[in-house]
Protein backbone atom coordinates (compact mmCIF):
# COMPACT_ATOMS: atom_id res chain seq x y z
CA UNK A 1 0.00 0.00 0.00
CA UNK A 2 1.07 3.49 -0.46
CA UNK A 3 0.36 6.47 1.70
CA UNK A 4 0.48 9.94 0.88
CA UNK A 5 -0.95 13.27 2.83
CA UNK A 6 -3.55 14.92 0.85
CA UNK A 7 -3.65 17.58 -0.99
CA UNK A 8 -2.15 14.58 -3.46
CA UNK A 9 -0.50 17.45 -5.27
CA UNK A 10 0.21 21.14 -3.48
CA UNK A 11 0.37 22.87 -6.82
CA UNK A 12 -2.28 24.49 -9.09
CA UNK A 13 -4.26 21.70 -11.27
CA UNK A 14 -7.71 22.99 -10.80
CA UNK A 15 -10.98 21.12 -12.26
CA UNK A 16 -9.51 17.61 -12.90
CA UNK A 17 -11.36 15.24 -14.73
CA UNK A 18 -9.86 11.43 -14.18
CA UNK A 19 -10.16 7.95 -16.14
CA UNK A 20 -8.52 4.65 -15.63
CA UNK A 21 -7.47 2.63 -18.38
CA UNK A 22 -6.43 -1.24 -16.97
CA UNK A 23 -3.90 -0.45 -14.21
CA UNK A 24 -3.17 3.20 -15.55
CA UNK A 25 -4.88 6.65 -14.56
CA UNK A 26 -4.98 9.67 -16.08
CA UNK A 27 -6.03 13.07 -15.19
CA UNK A 28 -6.53 16.39 -16.80
CA UNK A 29 -6.59 19.90 -15.45
CA UNK A 30 -7.54 23.59 -16.48
CA UNK A 31 -4.56 25.43 -18.45
CA UNK A 32 -6.42 28.31 -19.36
CA UNK A 33 -3.96 30.81 -20.87
CA UNK A 34 -0.70 28.23 -20.55
CA UNK A 35 0.85 26.52 -23.32
CA UNK A 36 1.00 24.11 -24.26
CA UNK A 37 -2.15 23.42 -22.86
CA UNK A 38 -4.48 20.17 -21.55
CA UNK A 39 -1.99 18.65 -19.30
CA UNK A 40 -2.50 15.02 -18.50
CA UNK A 41 -1.27 13.29 -15.84
CA UNK A 42 -0.34 10.00 -15.08
CA UNK A 43 -0.32 7.67 -11.90
CA UNK A 44 -0.45 3.99 -10.98
CA UNK A 45 -1.65 4.96 -7.42
CA UNK A 46 -3.66 7.97 -7.40
CA UNK A 47 -1.50 10.00 -5.23
CA UNK A 48 1.92 10.42 -7.40
CA UNK A 49 1.57 11.38 -10.60
CA UNK A 50 3.64 12.73 -14.27
CA UNK A 51 2.92 14.59 -17.11
CA UNK A 52 1.96 11.70 -19.80
CA UNK A 53 0.97 14.75 -22.47
CA UNK A 54 -0.33 17.83 -23.46
CA UNK A 55 -3.17 18.04 -25.81
CA UNK A 56 -2.47 21.03 -27.96
CA UNK A 57 0.60 22.87 -28.40
CA UNK A 58 -1.36 26.01 -29.33
CA UNK A 59 -4.82 26.66 -29.39
CA UNK A 60 -6.69 29.10 -32.55
CA UNK A 61 -3.51 31.08 -32.85
CA UNK A 62 -5.47 34.37 -32.36
CA UNK A 63 -3.34 37.50 -31.24
CA UNK A 64 -5.01 37.61 -27.71
CA UNK A 65 -3.40 33.68 -27.59
CA UNK A 66 -0.38 35.10 -28.48
CA UNK A 67 -0.14 38.08 -26.28
CA UNK A 68 0.48 40.34 -29.33
CA UNK A 69 -2.77 42.77 -28.30
CA UNK A 70 -1.44 44.00 -24.78
CA UNK A 71 -4.35 42.49 -23.58
CA UNK A 72 -4.09 38.60 -23.63
CA UNK A 73 -6.52 35.71 -22.10
CA UNK A 74 -5.47 35.46 -18.80
CA UNK A 75 -8.00 33.57 -16.86
CA UNK A 76 -9.73 32.43 -20.17
CA UNK A 77 -8.34 29.82 -22.50
CA UNK A 78 -9.03 25.92 -21.88
CA UNK A 79 -11.65 25.73 -19.04
CA UNK A 80 -12.64 22.65 -17.48
CA UNK A 81 -11.70 19.39 -19.86
CA UNK A 82 -13.70 16.10 -19.71
CA UNK A 83 -10.83 13.24 -20.30
CA UNK A 84 -12.85 10.03 -21.49
CA UNK A 85 -11.79 6.65 -23.12
CA UNK A 86 -13.69 4.74 -25.42
CA UNK A 87 -13.30 1.95 -27.66
CA UNK A 88 -9.41 2.72 -27.73
CA UNK A 89 -9.61 6.32 -28.49
CA UNK A 90 -8.69 9.07 -25.47
CA UNK A 91 -11.42 12.55 -25.79
CA UNK A 92 -10.58 15.22 -24.66
CA UNK A 93 -13.56 17.94 -24.59
CA UNK A 94 -13.77 21.58 -23.17
CA UNK A 95 -14.04 25.19 -24.47
CA UNK A 96 -12.46 27.89 -24.45
CA UNK A 97 -13.38 31.49 -23.00
CA UNK A 98 -12.28 33.85 -25.21
CA UNK A 99 -12.93 32.27 -28.13
CA UNK A 100 -16.77 30.84 -27.03
CA UNK A 101 -16.10 28.00 -29.28
CA UNK A 102 -16.35 23.99 -27.84
CA UNK A 103 -13.19 21.96 -28.75
CA UNK A 104 -12.98 18.48 -29.10
CA UNK A 105 -9.61 16.69 -29.47
CA UNK A 106 -9.08 12.72 -29.84
CA UNK A 107 -6.16 10.51 -29.75
CA UNK A 108 -5.17 6.71 -30.51
CA UNK A 109 -2.99 6.99 -27.44
CA UNK A 110 -2.13 9.42 -24.55
CA UNK A 111 0.98 10.76 -25.96
CA UNK A 112 -0.95 11.74 -29.05
CA UNK A 113 -0.46 12.79 -31.95
CA UNK A 114 -4.12 14.50 -31.00
CA UNK A 115 -6.68 15.36 -33.80
CA UNK A 116 -8.44 18.70 -33.33
CA UNK A 117 -12.20 18.47 -33.98
CA UNK A 118 -14.86 21.39 -32.96
CA UNK A 119 -18.34 20.87 -31.42
CA UNK A 120 -21.28 23.29 -32.32
CA UNK A 121 -22.28 25.51 -29.75
CA UNK A 122 -20.72 26.74 -26.28
CA UNK A 123 -21.04 24.33 -23.06
CA UNK A 124 -19.87 25.13 -20.08
CA UNK A 125 -17.67 23.05 -17.71
CA UNK A 126 -18.95 19.78 -20.23
CA UNK A 127 -18.92 16.40 -19.43
CA UNK A 128 -18.54 13.70 -22.41
CA UNK A 129 -21.13 10.50 -21.73
CA UNK A 130 -20.86 8.00 -23.93
CA UNK A 131 -23.90 5.34 -23.72
CA UNK A 132 -24.00 1.93 -23.77
CA UNK A 133 -26.16 2.19 -27.22
CA UNK A 134 -23.38 4.30 -28.70
CA UNK A 135 -25.16 7.42 -28.45
CA UNK A 136 -23.07 10.34 -27.45
CA UNK A 137 -24.02 13.21 -24.83
CA UNK A 138 -22.70 16.38 -23.11
CA UNK A 139 -24.21 17.29 -20.06
CA UNK A 140 -22.76 20.89 -19.30
CA UNK A 141 -24.28 24.30 -17.41
CA UNK A 142 -24.18 26.95 -14.97
CA UNK A 143 -26.79 27.11 -11.94
CA UNK A 144 -29.42 25.53 -14.95
CA UNK A 145 -27.63 22.18 -16.09
CA UNK A 146 -28.33 20.19 -19.31
CA UNK A 147 -28.23 17.33 -21.06
CA UNK A 148 -27.66 17.30 -25.44
CA UNK A 149 -27.64 14.35 -27.77
CA UNK A 150 -24.34 15.01 -30.30
CA UNK A 151 -24.74 13.87 -33.80
CA UNK A 152 -22.95 10.59 -34.97
CA UNK A 153 -19.72 12.84 -35.56
CA UNK A 154 -19.91 14.48 -32.99
CA UNK A 155 -20.11 18.00 -34.92
CA UNK A 156 -22.95 19.55 -33.26
CA UNK A 157 -26.37 18.28 -31.43
CA UNK A 158 -28.33 15.52 -33.27
CA UNK A 159 -31.06 16.77 -35.07
CA UNK A 160 -34.00 15.83 -33.19
CA UNK A 161 -32.03 13.93 -30.69
CA UNK A 162 -32.45 14.79 -26.85
CA UNK A 163 -32.11 17.84 -25.35
CA UNK A 164 -33.70 18.99 -21.91
CA UNK A 165 -32.66 20.83 -18.41
CA UNK A 166 -31.66 18.15 -15.76
CA UNK A 167 -31.46 20.91 -12.96
CA UNK A 168 -31.85 24.33 -12.05
CA UNK A 169 -30.37 25.35 -8.42
CA UNK A 170 -32.98 27.30 -7.36
CA UNK A 171 -31.29 27.26 -3.65
CA UNK A 172 -30.22 31.01 -2.26
CA UNK A 173 -26.42 29.99 -4.04
CA UNK A 174 -23.29 32.35 -4.60
CA UNK A 175 -22.14 29.69 -7.37
CA UNK A 176 -24.85 27.47 -8.81
CA UNK A 177 -24.32 24.19 -10.29
CA UNK A 178 -21.34 23.23 -12.35
CA UNK A 179 -18.57 21.23 -13.28
CA UNK A 180 -20.79 18.20 -14.83
CA UNK A 181 -19.34 15.00 -14.32
CA UNK A 182 -21.85 12.22 -15.77
CA UNK A 183 -21.17 8.62 -15.33
CA UNK A 184 -23.18 5.59 -15.71
CA UNK A 185 -22.52 2.62 -12.91
CA UNK A 186 -24.35 -0.51 -12.75
CA UNK A 187 -27.20 0.66 -14.63
CA UNK A 188 -27.88 4.22 -13.31
CA UNK A 189 -26.85 7.86 -14.00
CA UNK A 190 -24.85 9.60 -11.32
CA UNK A 191 -24.35 13.26 -12.23
CA UNK A 192 -21.46 15.23 -9.76
CA UNK A 193 -21.58 19.13 -9.27
CA UNK A 194 -19.71 21.85 -7.26
CA UNK A 195 -21.44 24.36 -6.54
CA UNK A 196 -21.46 27.14 -3.64
CA UNK A 197 -24.67 27.71 -1.12
CA UNK A 198 -24.65 31.49 0.61
CA UNK A 199 -26.03 29.96 3.49
CA UNK A 200 -24.60 27.52 5.54
CA UNK A 201 -20.69 28.00 6.36
CA UNK A 202 -20.78 29.66 3.15
CA UNK A 203 -18.02 27.62 0.67
CA UNK A 204 -17.82 25.37 -1.85
CA UNK A 205 -19.90 21.75 -1.79
CA UNK A 206 -19.66 19.08 -4.11
CA UNK A 207 -23.15 17.68 -5.17
CA UNK A 208 -24.39 13.96 -6.79
CA UNK A 209 -27.69 13.45 -8.39
CA UNK A 210 -28.91 10.49 -9.64
CA UNK A 211 -31.36 8.67 -12.12
CA UNK A 212 -32.69 5.84 -13.56
CA UNK A 213 -32.60 7.18 -17.02
CA UNK A 214 -31.48 9.70 -19.47
CA UNK A 215 -35.06 11.16 -19.71
CA UNK A 216 -35.65 10.10 -15.62
CA UNK A 217 -35.78 12.90 -13.05
CA UNK A 218 -32.16 13.29 -11.34
CA UNK A 219 -32.23 13.13 -7.75
CA UNK A 220 -30.05 14.17 -4.79
CA UNK A 221 -28.19 16.86 -2.90
CA UNK A 222 -24.82 17.45 -1.08
CA UNK A 223 -22.04 14.70 -0.76
CA UNK A 224 -19.31 16.37 0.58
CA UNK A 225 -19.03 19.55 2.77
CA UNK A 226 -15.81 19.75 4.04
CA UNK A 227 -12.57 22.14 4.23
CA UNK A 228 -9.51 19.78 5.68
CA UNK A 229 -9.39 22.40 8.82
CA UNK A 230 -7.85 25.08 6.30
CA UNK A 231 -9.36 27.98 5.89
CA UNK A 232 -13.10 27.13 5.62
CA UNK A 233 -12.42 26.61 1.76
CA UNK A 234 -14.28 23.41 0.52
CA UNK A 235 -13.58 20.28 -1.31
CA UNK A 236 -15.26 20.18 -4.62
CA UNK A 237 -15.35 19.68 -8.69
CA UNK A 238 -14.00 17.05 -9.89
CA UNK A 239 -14.46 13.16 -11.16
CA UNK A 240 -14.83 9.85 -9.97
CA UNK A 241 -12.61 6.58 -10.69
CA UNK A 242 -12.80 3.08 -9.49
CA UNK A 243 -9.40 1.02 -9.13
CA UNK A 244 -9.08 -2.65 -10.47
CA UNK A 245 -9.73 -3.78 -7.24
CA UNK A 246 -13.24 -2.14 -7.41
CA UNK A 247 -12.65 0.82 -5.01
CA UNK A 248 -13.86 4.29 -6.15
CA UNK A 249 -12.73 7.54 -5.25
CA UNK A 250 -13.10 11.17 -6.08
CA UNK A 251 -10.78 13.63 -7.65
CA UNK A 252 -11.19 17.11 -6.48
CA UNK A 253 -9.96 20.75 -5.71
CA UNK A 254 -9.48 22.74 -2.79
CA UNK A 255 -8.63 26.27 -3.07
CA UNK A 256 -5.08 27.37 -1.47
CA UNK A 257 -4.55 30.80 -1.47
CA UNK A 258 -2.21 31.89 -3.88
CA UNK A 259 -0.38 28.40 -4.80
CA UNK A 260 -3.68 27.66 -6.33
CA UNK A 261 -6.61 25.53 -6.78
CA UNK A 262 -4.92 21.88 -5.50
CA UNK A 263 -5.89 18.43 -6.17
CA UNK A 264 -7.12 16.12 -3.12
CA UNK A 265 -8.27 12.55 -3.37
CA UNK A 266 -11.69 11.60 -1.45
CA UNK A 267 -12.78 7.83 -0.44
CA UNK A 268 -15.94 7.05 -2.49
CA UNK A 269 -18.48 3.81 -1.59
CA UNK A 270 -21.87 3.34 -2.26
CA UNK A 271 -24.72 2.87 0.32
CA UNK A 272 -28.28 1.95 -1.46
CA UNK A 273 -26.82 3.19 -4.81
CA UNK A 274 -25.91 6.81 -3.49
CA UNK A 275 -22.62 7.91 -3.45
CA UNK A 276 -20.93 8.51 0.32
CA UNK A 277 -17.61 10.48 0.34
CA UNK A 278 -14.83 10.46 2.70
CA UNK A 279 -14.92 9.20 6.45
CA UNK A 280 -17.92 10.44 8.19
CA UNK A 281 -18.41 13.31 6.05
CA UNK A 282 -14.20 14.15 6.25
CA UNK A 283 -11.65 14.05 3.99
CA UNK A 284 -8.84 12.03 5.26
CA UNK A 285 -5.84 14.22 5.53
CA UNK A 286 -3.83 11.01 4.96
CA UNK A 287 -4.74 8.67 2.11
CA UNK A 288 -3.64 5.31 1.53
CA UNK A 289 -4.08 3.34 -1.77
CA UNK A 290 -2.60 0.20 -3.73
CA UNK A 291 -0.24 0.82 -6.16
CA UNK A 292 -0.44 -0.85 -9.63
CA UNK A 293 3.14 -0.85 -10.19
CA UNK A 294 4.64 -0.54 -6.59
CA UNK A 295 8.37 -0.50 -7.90
CA UNK A 296 7.50 2.57 -10.48
CA UNK A 297 9.44 5.56 -10.04
CA UNK A 298 7.59 9.03 -11.12
CA UNK A 299 8.69 12.16 -12.83
CA UNK A 300 8.60 14.69 -10.83
CA UNK A 301 6.31 17.54 -11.41
CA UNK A 302 8.93 20.67 -11.36
CA UNK A 303 12.34 20.15 -12.56
CA UNK A 304 15.97 22.05 -12.46
CA UNK A 305 17.02 23.14 -15.50
CA UNK A 306 20.60 23.65 -17.24
CA UNK A 307 18.95 23.52 -20.58
CA UNK A 308 21.37 21.86 -22.63
CA UNK A 309 18.65 19.60 -23.66
CA UNK A 310 17.21 20.15 -27.33
CA UNK A 311 13.90 20.83 -26.51
CA UNK A 312 12.43 21.91 -23.46
CA UNK A 313 11.51 19.65 -19.93
CA UNK A 314 7.56 19.07 -20.35
CA UNK A 315 7.18 20.64 -16.50
CA UNK A 316 7.72 24.08 -18.79
CA UNK A 317 5.05 26.17 -19.81
CA UNK A 318 4.76 29.39 -21.94
CA UNK A 319 2.27 32.26 -20.69
CA UNK A 320 0.59 32.41 -23.59
CA UNK A 321 1.64 30.93 -27.21
CA UNK A 322 5.37 31.98 -28.03
CA UNK A 323 6.92 33.08 -30.59
CA UNK A 324 9.27 30.82 -31.66
CA UNK A 325 11.59 33.24 -33.40
CA UNK A 326 12.41 34.75 -30.12
CA UNK A 327 14.05 32.40 -28.31
CA UNK A 328 16.77 29.11 -28.49
CA UNK A 329 18.13 26.65 -26.77
CA UNK A 330 21.08 26.36 -29.55
CA UNK A 331 22.28 29.15 -29.43
CA UNK A 332 24.60 29.48 -26.68
CA UNK A 333 24.77 25.86 -25.19
CA UNK A 334 23.63 25.70 -21.81
CA UNK A 335 21.47 28.61 -21.57
CA UNK A 336 17.41 29.52 -22.81
CA UNK A 337 18.02 32.63 -24.26
CA UNK A 338 15.77 35.05 -25.40
CA UNK A 339 15.33 38.17 -27.79
CA UNK A 340 12.78 40.85 -27.79
CA UNK A 341 10.84 42.61 -31.07
CA UNK A 342 8.46 44.74 -29.15
CA UNK A 343 7.72 47.19 -26.79
CA UNK A 344 6.08 46.54 -23.75
CA UNK A 345 6.58 47.73 -19.67
CA UNK A 346 5.85 45.08 -17.23
CA UNK A 347 5.72 41.01 -16.93
CA UNK A 348 2.22 40.74 -17.59
CA UNK A 349 2.85 42.07 -21.34
CA UNK A 350 6.23 40.24 -21.75
CA UNK A 351 6.29 37.77 -24.79
CA UNK A 352 7.85 34.21 -24.36
CA UNK A 353 7.41 34.53 -20.23
CA UNK A 354 8.59 30.67 -18.99
CA UNK A 355 7.10 29.47 -16.38
CA UNK A 356 6.87 26.47 -13.69
CA UNK A 357 4.07 26.03 -11.31
CA UNK A 358 4.79 27.10 -7.51
CA UNK A 359 4.28 24.10 -4.66
CA UNK A 360 3.32 24.25 -0.85
CA UNK A 361 4.67 24.47 1.38
CA UNK A 362 6.88 26.29 0.47
CA UNK A 363 9.05 26.35 -2.66
CA UNK A 364 12.06 28.52 -3.85
CA UNK A 365 13.59 29.14 -7.58
CA UNK A 366 16.65 30.56 -8.50
CA UNK A 367 18.21 31.42 -11.87
CA UNK A 368 21.52 33.02 -13.08
CA UNK A 369 21.12 35.71 -15.84
CA UNK A 370 23.41 37.34 -17.65
CA UNK A 371 22.47 40.75 -19.12
CA UNK A 372 25.47 41.19 -21.41
CA UNK A 373 23.60 41.80 -24.15
CA UNK A 374 20.49 43.62 -23.29
CA UNK A 375 19.77 47.10 -24.46
CA UNK A 376 18.65 50.59 -22.78
CA UNK A 377 15.44 50.18 -21.06
CA UNK A 378 15.24 46.15 -20.83
CA UNK A 379 14.52 44.08 -18.13
CA UNK A 380 15.70 39.87 -18.09
CA UNK A 381 14.76 38.22 -14.55
CA UNK A 382 12.45 35.88 -12.50
CA UNK A 383 9.55 36.64 -11.10
CA UNK A 384 5.82 35.42 -9.35
CA UNK A 385 3.22 35.76 -11.94
CA UNK A 386 0.14 36.75 -10.94
CA UNK A 387 -2.01 39.96 -11.40
CA UNK A 388 -0.05 40.76 -8.21
CA UNK A 389 3.21 40.11 -9.37
CA UNK A 390 7.23 40.47 -8.64
CA UNK A 391 9.42 40.33 -10.41
CA UNK A 392 13.17 40.76 -9.87
CA UNK A 393 15.68 41.75 -13.10
CA UNK A 394 18.45 43.49 -14.08
CA UNK A 395 18.20 46.20 -16.04
CA UNK A 396 20.09 48.93 -18.00
CA UNK A 397 20.27 52.45 -17.50
CA UNK A 398 22.06 55.17 -18.87
CA UNK A 399 25.11 52.47 -20.08
CA UNK A 400 25.38 50.84 -16.44
CA UNK A 401 23.42 47.68 -14.73
CA UNK A 402 21.10 47.49 -12.03
CA UNK A 403 19.43 45.59 -10.16
CA UNK A 404 15.12 46.31 -9.72
CA UNK A 405 12.40 44.99 -7.99
CA UNK A 406 9.30 45.18 -9.77
CA UNK A 407 5.96 45.02 -8.32
CA UNK A 408 2.12 45.36 -9.77
CA UNK A 409 1.70 49.18 -9.32
CA UNK A 410 -2.53 49.13 -9.33
CA UNK A 411 -3.92 47.51 -6.04
CA UNK A 412 -7.75 46.62 -5.90
CA UNK A 413 -8.01 49.47 -3.70
CA UNK A 414 -6.85 52.01 -6.09
CA UNK A 415 -8.41 50.96 -8.91
CA UNK A 416 -12.09 49.18 -7.75
CA UNK A 417 -10.69 45.80 -9.51
CA UNK A 418 -7.45 44.12 -10.97
CA UNK A 419 -6.54 45.08 -14.74
CA UNK A 420 -3.57 43.65 -16.74
CA UNK A 421 -3.57 46.84 -19.04
CA UNK A 422 -0.89 47.97 -19.45
CA UNK A 423 -2.09 51.94 -18.58
CA UNK A 424 -3.59 50.33 -14.94
CA UNK A 425 -0.53 48.24 -14.65
CA UNK A 426 2.22 50.52 -14.79
CA UNK A 427 5.03 49.03 -12.55
CA UNK A 428 6.60 50.11 -9.59
CA UNK A 429 10.29 49.96 -8.62
CA UNK A 430 10.39 48.99 -5.17
CA UNK A 431 14.24 48.67 -4.82
CA UNK A 432 16.97 49.49 -7.03
CA UNK A 433 20.81 49.08 -6.83
CA UNK A 434 23.79 49.79 -9.20
CA UNK A 435 25.68 46.33 -9.61
CA UNK A 436 29.09 45.62 -11.29
CA UNK A 437 28.83 42.66 -13.43
CA UNK A 438 26.33 41.68 -15.91
CA UNK A 439 25.35 38.32 -14.56
CA UNK A 440 23.64 37.72 -11.65
CA UNK A 441 22.37 35.11 -9.35
CA UNK A 442 18.75 35.31 -8.41
CA UNK A 443 16.51 33.34 -6.15
CA UNK A 444 12.51 33.74 -4.87
CA UNK A 445 11.28 31.66 -1.92
CA UNK A 446 7.21 31.38 -1.64
CA UNK A 447 5.90 30.23 1.89
CA UNK A 448 1.83 29.13 1.07
CA UNK A 449 2.27 27.21 4.98
CA UNK A 450 -1.23 27.95 6.53
CA UNK A 451 -1.99 30.46 3.33
CA UNK A 452 0.89 33.01 4.15
CA UNK A 453 1.08 33.76 0.75
CA UNK A 454 4.63 35.58 0.87
CA UNK A 455 7.12 35.60 -1.49
CA UNK A 456 10.97 36.69 -0.58
CA UNK A 457 13.63 38.05 -3.26
CA UNK A 458 17.44 37.23 -2.72
CA UNK A 459 20.62 37.92 -4.66
CA UNK A 460 23.61 36.13 -4.23
CA UNK A 461 26.65 38.19 -3.60
CA UNK A 462 29.83 37.26 -2.54
CA UNK A 463 28.86 33.57 -2.23
CA UNK A 464 25.80 34.31 0.15
CA UNK A 465 21.68 34.65 -0.61
CA UNK A 466 21.57 38.72 0.63
CA UNK A 467 17.02 39.51 0.87
CA UNK A 468 16.38 42.17 -1.82
CA UNK A 469 13.40 44.72 -1.28
CA UNK A 470 10.09 44.42 0.70
CA UNK A 471 8.40 40.94 0.50
CA UNK A 472 5.58 40.39 -1.85
CA UNK A 473 1.89 39.17 -0.06
CA UNK A 474 0.61 37.46 -3.21
CA UNK A 475 -2.95 37.28 -3.77
CA UNK A 476 -5.08 34.71 -6.22
CA UNK A 477 -6.64 36.77 -8.21
CA UNK A 478 -9.37 36.02 -10.76
CA UNK A 479 -8.15 38.14 -13.43
CA UNK A 480 -5.85 34.78 -13.95
CA UNK A 481 -7.38 32.58 -12.38
CA UNK A 482 -4.59 30.32 -11.98
CA UNK A 483 -2.09 29.89 -9.15
CA UNK A 484 1.34 32.00 -9.04
CA UNK A 485 4.08 31.39 -11.29
CA UNK A 486 7.86 31.21 -11.16
CA UNK A 487 8.52 33.15 -14.11
CA UNK A 488 11.77 33.62 -16.51
CA UNK A 489 10.95 36.44 -18.96
CA UNK A 490 13.05 39.53 -20.77
CA UNK A 491 11.25 42.47 -21.97
CA UNK A 492 12.01 45.82 -24.01
CA UNK A 493 10.31 49.32 -22.95
CA UNK A 494 13.07 51.61 -25.35
CA UNK A 495 14.52 49.59 -28.08
CA UNK A 496 13.85 46.06 -29.42
CA UNK A 497 16.63 43.52 -30.75
CA UNK A 498 19.24 42.70 -27.49
CA UNK A 499 19.51 39.16 -25.77
CA UNK A 500 19.30 37.40 -22.50
CA UNK A 501 20.75 34.51 -21.23
CA UNK A 502 19.29 32.16 -18.47
CA UNK A 503 21.08 29.32 -16.73
CA UNK A 504 21.14 27.27 -13.88
CA UNK A 505 17.31 27.04 -12.92
CA UNK A 506 16.61 25.18 -9.69
CA UNK A 507 13.20 24.68 -8.25
CA UNK A 508 13.15 22.86 -5.01
CA UNK A 509 10.11 21.93 -2.47
CA UNK A 510 11.03 22.70 1.18
CA UNK A 511 8.91 22.95 4.31
CA UNK A 512 10.25 26.17 5.37
CA UNK A 513 11.41 28.90 3.55
CA UNK A 514 14.85 28.38 5.47
CA UNK A 515 15.48 25.21 3.94
CA UNK A 516 15.54 26.85 0.85
CA UNK A 517 18.59 28.71 2.24
CA UNK A 518 22.12 27.25 1.18
CA UNK A 519 25.32 28.52 2.99
CA UNK A 520 26.66 29.89 -0.04
CA UNK A 521 30.15 28.01 -1.76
Amino acid sequence: MMKKENPVIWSDYPDPDIIRVEDTYYMISTTMHMMPGGVVLRSYDLLHWEIASYVFAALDHTPGQRLCDGIGIYGKGMWAASLKYHDGIFYVCFVANDTGKTYLYTAKEVSGPWEKHQIEGFYHDCSLFFEDDGSVYLMYGNRDIYLTELAEDLSGPKEGGLHRRVLSDTDDYGLGFEGSHLYKIQGRYYAFFIHWPKGGNGRRQQACYVADSLTGEFKGGNVLDDAMEYQNAGVAQGGIVDSPDGTWYAMLFQDRGAVGRVPVLVPVCFEQGFPVFGVQGKVPLMMETKSERPEYVYTPLYADDDFTGETLNAVWQWNHEPDDSLWSLAERSGYFRRRTNDICNNIIQAKNTLTQRTFGPCCTAEITVDAGNIREGDYAGIGVLQSKYGFLAVTKRAGEYALVLQKCGKNQEEKGEWSHYSDCMEPVECEIMKIQSESVELKIICDFRDGKDVAYFYRKSDGQWKEFGEPLSMVYSLEHFMGYRFAITYFSTKETGGTADFTNFKLQIVERPEDAMDKGE
